[in-house]
């Protein structure tokens, strides 16, 4: 499921605070409003290490017990030993103009994992060991107008993906945004997403996005149903703070589970509490640390052809402990810069 999620980041970055750091009045906005792509550009690549002009992150995941099912029945519980991320992006725009964005996006993502697998009956473990190679590309088209007298903005992505042995799908997406509110201290938009996904959970998204700046340095950071953060620049504005929690998806393809030749995808959503800090590396690099929780409702395995509903395997994982690092390369970064 990261690809939805990577279109989805791509989308929202978008329409979260597209009137950028230099804007002092919802009036000079207005007047403005044909001016957004370089600023949204600096704004999104700030805010979204994702979709930053090229970002590499490496993650870790500590030991957890899960609890599997098949079918309509359960199984002994079994352990995951290792469960490692390397994700690699790059983001870029081609093409701007003052109403309108063409952009890209490629990616890839290595899932490494170990587990000690439980059989019903036998006594012996079973061990499992596989790495898994997930790739995307895109293409974006945004453009931005006014709706009811404010900026509004819609984009529309066509995303293919695969692994290392096949492509697999082609999804789409769409999203309109229009910002209600934007001055010195607060700026908020609303806004949906329709997701063109055979598999997807949720065809339809409603988005919401706030940013407001306390007096004592801390902001509000809010971009649903994404993240919720409150961060603070330290270091003369070089570093940045941020506690609270986001949403991560996992997805990968998986074949030869039963000896044929089926294709199956393995979709995972976990919410991840936790602490951020950010630092610039020089003008244009930033690096960045995470750690936290990792929760887990559930990962399902399903038939390529099927839903995430319509799954074969289930599983349901303990809590877990987790640390990211990353470095991205991002020219128009905010980082010591006054907003």
């Amino acid at each position: 499921m990261i690809s939805r999620i990577i279109v989805i980041l791509c989308m929202l970055a978008l329409s979260v605070d597209c009137l950028a750091q230099n804007t002092d009045s919802t009036s000079k906005v207005k007047k403005d409003t044909l001016n957004f792509p370089k600023r949204v550009v600096a704004v999104v690549t700030d805010n979204f290490a994702i979709i930053r002009p090229l970002n590499f992150e490496f993650s870790n995941t500590s030991p957890y017990n899960f609890k599997p099912e098949h079918g309509n029945g359960s199984l002994p519980e079994s352990r995951v030993t290792k469960f490692q991320q390397m994700k690699v992006s790059a983001n870029f725009n081609f093409i701007k103009r003052k109403s309108w964005l063409l952009g890209a996006t490629v990616g890839y993502r290595g899932t490494s994992v170990e587990a000690e697998i439980m059989q019903p009956e036998q006594p012996e473990k079973t061990i499992f060991k596989d790495d898994f190679h997930y790739l995307f590309s895109g293409l974006s088209f945004s453009y931005f107008s006014t709706l009811f007298k404010k900026p509004a903005f819609y984009s529309s992505t066509i995303l293919l993906d695969g692994s290392d042995k096949h492509f697999e799908r082609v999804k789409g997406m769409f999203t309109a945004t229009m910002l209600l509110k934007a001055n010195q201290r607060t700026r908020m938009t609303v806004g949906f997403v329709i997701n063109i996904d055979p598999a997807s959970q949720i065809p339809a998204i409603p988005t919401f996005t706030y940013e407001h700046k306390f007096n004592n340095g801390w902001i509000a950071d809010v971009v649903l149903p994404r993240s919720m953060y409150l961060r603070k620049f330290v270091f003369r504005k070089n570093g940045r703070f941020s506690v609270g929690m986001e949403m991560d998806q996992t997805l990968l393809y998986m074949y030869n589970l039963e000896g044929t030749n089926q294709k199956y995808e393995y979709r995972q959503l976990d919410i991840n509490p936790g602490v951020v800090y950010e630092h610039a590396l020089g003008k244009h690099f930033i690096f960045t640390a995470k750690s936290g929780a990792k929760l887990t409702n559930n990962g399902r395995v399903f038939r390529k052809e099927s839903s995430f509903e319509d799954h074969i395997y289930e599983m349901k994982p303990d809590p877990s402990f987790y640390f990211n690092v990353g470095v991205s390369f991002n020219p128009l970064s905010l980082f010591g810069k006054k907003r």
